[in-house]
């Protein structure tokens, strides 16, 4: 089967950034604690953890005067106290989008605006770019968002990995519902570029194809966007972590298959994938 990769995949910017950080503090303190996973992608997390990295759910499970890192998720101005407080040293492994994005909602916080994010409330990155807002923020992937009395306007954020067409839609219909009024509603991109890169370039391709493969972790955002992306361009989509997840009975009587993967994903899996589907078709 002839196999073809989209022409943006794999690790981002911010991700090979973090995992850097992370694995140069874990050799040279030989133990570094992780305030979650530093990626979503259990390759990843396991190389790191052979390396000393050990991811932790809270601070309280950090002994004193250890060293503490925080993800490429970034983390809210309470985490940073905290780590402080207990003595901690910090390894700050935040993306530099998402810092924007948490520089953007403290100040406009601060301003007087009520911060609506649109993503996802339970995922890590949105919890930290709301805790900067010092308890005038919320997430909403809804844009059925009500005014309240008083209230200087609404600034609008996204999380990062949000698709910007997807955003621009729901700042519209915010803008829209409440004519008059909400006295202001500021709209602020806090998308990052090379997500949207891979989400253009994974519907290119799966135009193209007959069918999509994803690599990447299911709890990555950014991977379950990709399959998104794909199925709406028409064609049949599959998530898989590793080549071991393929099944060969999704591409029975194909002889064309596209092959992205999320920010999170290490190339070599990328490799894996592409080898095996390779082998489908051949006698």
């Amino acid at each position: 089967m002839k196999v073809t990769r989209a022409e943006g995949l794999g690790f981002c910017f911010g991700v090979r950034r973090a995992i850097e950080m992370t694995s140069a503090a874990a050799q040279t303190r030989g133990l570094l604690f992780t305030l979650g996973a530093v990626v979503h992608n259990a390759r990843v997390a396991e190389g790191l953890a052979k390396e000393g990295a050990r991811p932790v759910a809270t601070l309280d499970l950090v002994p004193p005067g250890a060293w503490v890192a925080i993800t490429a998720h970034g983390a809210g101005p309470d985490v940073i106290e905290g780590i402080a407080r207990r003595g901690l040293h910090l390894v700050d492994a935040t993306c530099p989008i998402v810092r924007r994005a948490q520089e953007e909602a403290a100040s406009l916080a601060k301003a007087g605006f009520r911060v609506v994010v649109y993503g996802d409330e339970r995922h890590p990155e949105v919890r930290g770019i709301l805790g900067w807002t010092r308890g005038r923020g919320q997430a909403s992937l809804s844009a059925a968002i009500e005014p309240e009395q008083g209230e200087k306007g609404l600034a609008l954020l996204a999380q990062t990995t949000a698709r910007r067409c997807d955003f621009a839609e729901f700042a519209s219909e915010i803008a829209g519902r409440h004519p008059g009024r909400i006295p202001e509603v500021r709209v602020i991109d806090t998308t990052c570029p090379e997500p949207a890169r891979r989400y253009e370039a994974a519907q290119d391709l799966a135009r193209a194809v007959e069918v999509m493969v994803i690599v990447g972790s299911s709890t990555s955002a950014n991977t379950r966007r990709l399959v998104d992306v794909a199925r709406e361009a028409g064609v049949p989509a599959y998530s898989v972590e590793s080549a071991e997840d393929i099944v060969p009975d999704w591409f029975l009587g194909l002889e064309h298959c596209g092959v992205t993967a999320g920010t999170s994903t290490p190339a070599e899996a990328v490799d894996e994938v592409v080898t095996r589907l390779g082998t489908f078709g051949e006698a």
